[in-house]
C-alpha cells in the first residue's frame, strides 16, 4: 500500500471544493458521469482505430445508490487507469496549481471563481462536496504497461492511500461515501431525477436501477383473445444516446421532431408551431433544436425552456445571454462544445465565441422565418396570430432582426386581412392620399369594445389594424421610431376627422354659438368635469350624438408607467385623460336647443351614461342608476 499527500501546500483546498466549488452541489454528479462517459468513449475510439482489439462488451455506465451503506457508486468499462495515471491525474494535475486556484479564489466573487475551475482540473473533485470519502478502483486495458487494478482512496484531508486490488474488469468505479449534511442524495428518486436532468441525452448508455413492465406470453391469449401478459424486470436506462439534434436535418421528418419535442417536454401536450433545426460547424460547431411553441391566449409564457449542453452533457436552462433575449421564450436544445461546462453565466455573456453564437441563433430564425413566409403564406399567415409575440419582441429588442424582419412581419386589419410593412403603406395611401399631414395608421386594441369607433373609421373608408396582443403597444412605439413620416392612433383617440383631417371633411355647425353655450352649460353640470374635457365638434349626423375619446399620448404614457410596474419618473400616478365630445350635428343635441332645463338634464344624463357605458367606464352606483332609470321607462 502506498500513502501520500497530494501535492498542496495550503489547507484552504478542501474547504473551498465542499462549500465553494460550485454553486450547486448537484453538479457532482454531472461530473463524475461526464468522466465516465469520456473514458468510455476513449476506449471506443482506440477500438475504431485498431488500437484496442479485445471486444468491447457492454459499455453501459452503472450508477448505484445503498442506503444502508449511504454510497453512490458511478461504475464505467472504459479505458481505466494504471497506477501511474492515478497519481498524474488524481494527485498531481488536479492539485499542481492549487495554490493558485485558493488565490484566485480569494479574490473572486464565487461566480467568478467558477469561470476558473476548468483550468485546474477538479471536475472529478466535486465527489467531495458531498462526501466524506471517496474510493476509486480502476484498472487499465492491455497496452503494454502494468495492468494491475488500484484503489485510492481519500477522507477529503490532503492524505491519501493507493493500494494493489484485485479487479476483474477495465474500466472505473467511483464510490461516494456520503457525508451526513447530504443524506438526501440517497434517494433513489432524488438520483433519477438528477441524472435524467444532467444525462438524458449522453452518448454512452447509463442505467440506474431496474423497472417492471408488462410483456405480452408468446401463443398465450386469455378468454377475450387477448395476448396474456408477464412482469419481468429490465434495466432502467436513463438516456437517448442519439437525441434528433445530433442527425442531420435532412433525416429527420416531422413526426421526429414531434416526437423529440414530445420527450423533452412530456407534460405539454400542444404541439409545437414548428421548429429551427441548428446545425453549424463553422466559424463554431453548433447543433440543436428550437421550437416554436404555441402561445397561449393567456399569454403565459415560460422562459427557461430552452436547454444548453455541451456535447450532450446539460449545463443550464437559463440562457439569457447566450440565446437573444426575445428568442429565449422559444423551447428546445442547443449544443455547442464552443460553450465551457464550468463557467458562471456572466463569463458565458461576455465570451465571444457565445456573442457570435447568440448573432448566428437570430440569424437562422430570420431565416427560417422568411422561408416559411415565401414558401407558404397562407399557412403562415394562419400561424400569425402565435408567432407574433416572438418577432414583435425581437423587433423591439433587436436592431439587426428587424430589418431581417421587415421583409415578413404582418400587420392584420379588423376584417382579419394580413400585409406586409410595404403593402400596408401603399394600402393607406391610397385611402388619405388627400391627407395634408403625415400618414396615420389607424388601429384598435379592442375590436368588441371599441366597435363603434372602428365603425365610424371603416364607414369613411379607412382601414383599421387590429392590435391586441400583449406587445403590441411597445410595437406601435418600435414602428414609430422607424416608419419615415407616419405615426400611430388608436381609432377611439379621437373623432375620426381630427385623426386623419383634410380639407373637404369641414362640417358646417347646425347650432349657433348662443346655443352652443347653453348646451355646454347643461352638459357641465351633468358630468364629471374632473374626469371629462368637454369638446364640441360638427360630426356627420349618422355619428353618436356623444362620445368618448382617451387623448393616445397620455394613454402611452400611462401604459407605460404600468407596464413599467409603476408611475414613470416625474409624472406621479398618471390619471385617465378623456374627452366628452358631443356632436353638434346629431338631432338628439339640435332639440336640447329647445327643451327646459329638465328636459335637458333627462337627456344628457341619458346620453352620457350610454357614452361611458360603451367604453364601460359606467359602473357601481352609476350603473345601478343607469339600469333602474331604464326600467322605469318600459
Amino acid at each position: 500500500m502506498q500513502k501520500g499527500s497530494i501535492e498542496v501546500k495550503t489547507e484552504n483546498i478542501f474547504p473551498i471544493i465542499k462549500k465553494f466549488l460550485y454553486s450547486d452541489h448537484e453538479i457532482f454528479l454531472r461530473e463524475l458521469v461526464s468522466n465516465a462517459v469520456d473514458a468510455t468513449q476513449k476506449i471506443k475510439t482506440l477500438a475504431t482505430s485498431g488500437q484496442f482489439k479485445d471486444e468491447l462488451g457492454d459499455i453501459t455506465i452503472q450508477v448505484e445508490v445503498d442506503k444502508k451503506k449511504k454510497t453512490i457508486t458511478i461504475r464505467d468499462r472504459g479505458i481505466g487507469m494504471t497506477q501511474d495515471e492515478v497519481e498524474k491525474y488524481i494527485n498531481q494535475i488536479a492539485f499542481s496549481s492549487a495554490e493558485e486556484f485558493v488565490k484566485k479564489f480569494k479574490t473572486k466573487t464565487e461566480a467568478e471563481a467558477n469561470a476558473i475551475i476548468g483550468h485546474f482540473g477538479l471536475g472529478f473533485y466535486s465527489s467531495f462536496m458531498v462526501s466524506e470519502k471517496v474510493t476509486l478502483r480502476t484498472k487499465t486495458y492491455k497496452k503494454g504497461g502494468s495492468t494491475k487494478a488500484v484503489q485510492w482512496e481519500c477522507d477529503g484531508s490532503p492524505e491519501y492511500t493507493m493500494t494493489e486490488i484485485d479487479k476483474k474488469d477495465r474500466g472505473t468505479e467511483v464510490v461516494l461515501h456520503i457525508d451526513k449534511e447530504n443524506l438526501d442524495f440517497l434517494e433513489e428518486y432524488k438520483l433519477r431525477e438528477l441524472l435524467t436532468k444532467y444525462c438524458k441525452f449522453l452518448p454512452v448508455p447509463i442505467q440506474f436501477g431496474t423497472k417492471k413492465e408488462q410483456e405480452p406470453i408468446e401463443g398465450e391469449t386469455d378468454k377475450d383473445g387477448n395476448p396474456k401478459t408477464k412482469t419481468i424486470e429490465k434495466p432502467w436506462m436513463i438516456n437517448n444516446t442519439s437525441p434528433l439534434w445530433k442527425k442531420a436535418p435532412s433525416d429527420s421528418t416531422d413526426e421526429d421532431y414531434k416526437s423529440f419535442y414530445r420527450e423533452l417536454y412530456p407534460m405539454n401536450f400542444d404541439e409545437p408551431l414548428f421548429q429551427i433545426h441548428l446545425n453549424v460547424d463553422y466559424p463554431f460547431n453548433l447543433t440543436g433544436i428550437l421550437y416554436f411553441p404555441k402561445v397561449k391566449h393567456n399569454y403565459e409564457l415560460q422562459r427557461n425552456k430552452i436547454q444548453l449542453y455541451c456535447n450532450q452533457v446539460f449545463v443550464t436552462d437559463s440562457v439569457e445571454g447566450i440565446v437573444p433575449d426575445f428568442l429565449t421564450m422559444l423551447h428546445g436544445v442547443i449544443d455547442s462544445p464552443d460553450i465551457p461546462l464550468n463557467v458562471s453565466r456572466s463569463f458565458l455573456q461576455s465570451d465571444q465565441n457565445v456573442k457570435k453564437i447568440s448573432s448566428h441563433i437570430s440569424k437562422k430564425v430570420a431565416d427560417k422565418l422568411e422561408d416559411l413566409f415565401k414558401k407558404d403564406r397562407e399557412n403562415f399567415e394562419k400561424k400569425w396570430d402565435d408567432i407574433k409575440i416572438f418577432i414583435q419582441y425581437g423587433m423591439i429588442s433587436d436592431p439587426k432582426f428587424y430589418e431581417r424582419a421587415e421583409k415578413f412581419v404582418l400587420l392584420k386589419n379588423t376584417e382579419g386581412k394580413f400585409f406586409t410593412l410595404e403593402e400596408y403603406e401603399k394600402h393607406i395611401e391610397g385611402q388619405q392620399k388627400d391627407k395634408h399631414k403625415k400618414l396615420i395608421y389607424l388601429y384598435s386594441s379592442n375590436k368588441e369594445e371599441q366597435f363603434g369607433y372602428i365603425e365610424q373609421a371603416t364607414s369613411r373608408g379607412y382601414d383599421v389594424l387590429l392590435m391586441d396582443g400583449v406587445l403590441d403597444s411597445h410595437f406601435v412605439n418600435t414602428m414609430e421610431q422607424k416608419l419615415k413620416d407616419a405615426g400611430f392612433a388608436r381609432v377611439d383617440s379621437n373623432t375620426i376627422e381630427k385623426l386623419i383631417e383634410k380639407d373637404d371633411t369641414v362640417l358646417p355647425s347646425k347650432l349657433d354659438d348662443t346655443q352652443k353655450e347653453s348646451i355646454k352649460e347643461a352638459f357641465e353640470r351633468n358630468i364629471d368635469k374632473k374626469q371629462f374635457e368637454l369638446a364640441f365638434e360638427n360630426l356627420s349626423e349618422s355619428d353618436s350624438p356623444v362620445m368618448i375619446t382617451q387623448n393616445e399620448f397620455m394613454r402611452r404614457m400611462k401604459d407605460m408607467s404600468v407596464l413599467g410596474g409603476g408611475p414613470m419618473m416625474g409624472l406621479g400616478d398618471l390619471p385617465d385623460s378623456y374627452t366628452l365630445v358631443v356632436n353638434a350635428n346629431h338631432p338628439s343635441i339640435s332639440k336640447l336647443a329647445d327643451a327646459d332645463d329638465a328636459e335637458r338634464d333627462s337627456t344628457i344624463s341619458q346620453l352620457y351614461d350610454l357614452a361611458r357605458l360603451s367604453k364601460n367606464l359606467l359602473k357601481g352606483k352609476a350603473l345601478n342608476d343607469f339600469i333602474q332609470r331604464n326600467l322605469t321607462r318600459l
